[in-house]
C-alpha cells in the first residue's frame, strides 16, 4: 500500500525523478504516514475492540496498556480515544455507563473512603495517544469507579490510529474508501514545506480534495437506510432545531 501512496502522491506533486526530484522518497513517506493518522482521528474510521484487565483497587488505566492485538496483523498502533467500556460478567459482558471527567471527578473520586465493587461509572481523563509507544505509559487514560473488588476484563470500544508504514509488506488498518484521501493530505503537508505563495494555494486546493474524499468515504461507509443514526451524519431536522427556516421562493413581478 505505501507504494500506492507513494505514487499517487507524486503525480499529485508531478514530482519528477532523479536528479530533478523536488520530495525524497523519505519525505513523502512522512507525509503520508502523517496524512493517515489525522485522517485516522478525524474519520475515526479505524475501530477495535480491546481489553484491559483490572487491578484490585486500582481505578486509572493508560491507553497503552488496552490490549489491541498484533499490530503486525492488525495494522493498529494505539488507541486514540475510547467511546464505550463494558465489563466481562459469566458468558457476557455488561455495560458501564460513561461520565465527563467534570461529574465523575466531584461526584465518584470525592470520597475519602471509596468501598470496593464492580465497575458502575467510568470517565476519559488524559487525552490523545502515544504514537509509536505501544506498551509504554504515554497517552489517554481513563478511570473506572469504584475502585475494582477483584479482576474484571474492561472491553473498551476504541478508536485507533495506524502504524508507520514502512514499506509496501505492512499492514494498512485505514478501510477503502478513506484510502484514497491520503495522497490528497500527503500533498498538501508536503506543499505547506515549499513556503511559496503559488505552492501554499496549491496546498489549499489539496486540502479540500482531501475533506471531499474525506466526506465520499464517510457517505460511504454509513447506510443510506435511517442514515442519521451512523456516526458523523448531519442530522436531518438540525434546522429546525437551530430555528432555521426554509427560504421561500417568490415570483418576479
Amino acid at each position: 500500500m505505501l507504494a500506492n501512496y507513494l505514487s499517487q502522491t507524486a503525480r499529485l506533486l508531478q514530482n519528477p525523478a532523479a536528479p530533478s526530484t523536488l520530495y525524497s522518497t523519505a519525505d513523502l513517506t512522512a507525509y503520508v504516514n502523517i496524512a493517515r493518522g489525522q485522517l485516522a482521528g478525524e474519520a475515526e474510521c479505524i475501530r477495535k475492540i480491546g481489553t484491559v484487565t483490572t487491578v484490585v483497587g486500582q481505578q486509572p488505566y493508560n491507553f497503552s496498556s488496552i490490549s489491541l492485538g498484533t499490530s503486525a496483523v492488525t495494522g493498529i498502533d494505539g488507541a486514540i480515544h475510547v467511546r464505550r467500556v463494558a465489563y466481562g460478567v459469566g458468558s457476557g459482558q455488561r455495560w458501564i455507563p460513561g461520565q465527563s471527567w467534570e461529574w465523575f471527578d466531584l461526584f465518584e473520586l470525592n470520597n475519602p473512603v471509596p468501598q470496593q465493587s464492580f465497575p458502575r461509572t467510568w470517565a476519559q481523563f488524559a487525552q490523545g495517544a502515544a504514537p509509536g509507544t505501544t506498551g509504554s505509559g504515554g497517552g489517554g487514560s481513563f478511570y473506572i469507579s469504584p475502585p475494582p473488588d477483584t479482576t474484571y476484563t474492561l472491553y473498551c470500544d476504541c478508536v485507533c490510529y495506524p502504524i508507520a508504514l514502512v514499506d509496501d509488506t505492512t499492514v494498512e488498518a485505514i478501510p477503502y474508501l478513506w484510502t484514497d484521501a491520503v495522497p490528497f493530505f500527503a500533498a498538501y503537508y508536503a506543499l505547506l514545506s515549499s513556503q511559496t505563495s503559488a505552492r501554499m494555494a496549491d496546498a489549499e486546493r489539496y486540502y479540500n480534495h482531501y475533506q471531499t474524499f474525506f466526506e465520499r468515504g464517510r457517505k460511504a461507509a454509513n447506510p443510506s437506510v435511517q442514515r442519521w443514526q451512523y456516526q458523523q451524519s448531519l442530522d436531518p431536522v438540525q434546522a429546525a432545531k437551530l430555528g432555521i427556516k426554509p427560504q421561500q421562493g417568490g415570483g418576479g413581478g
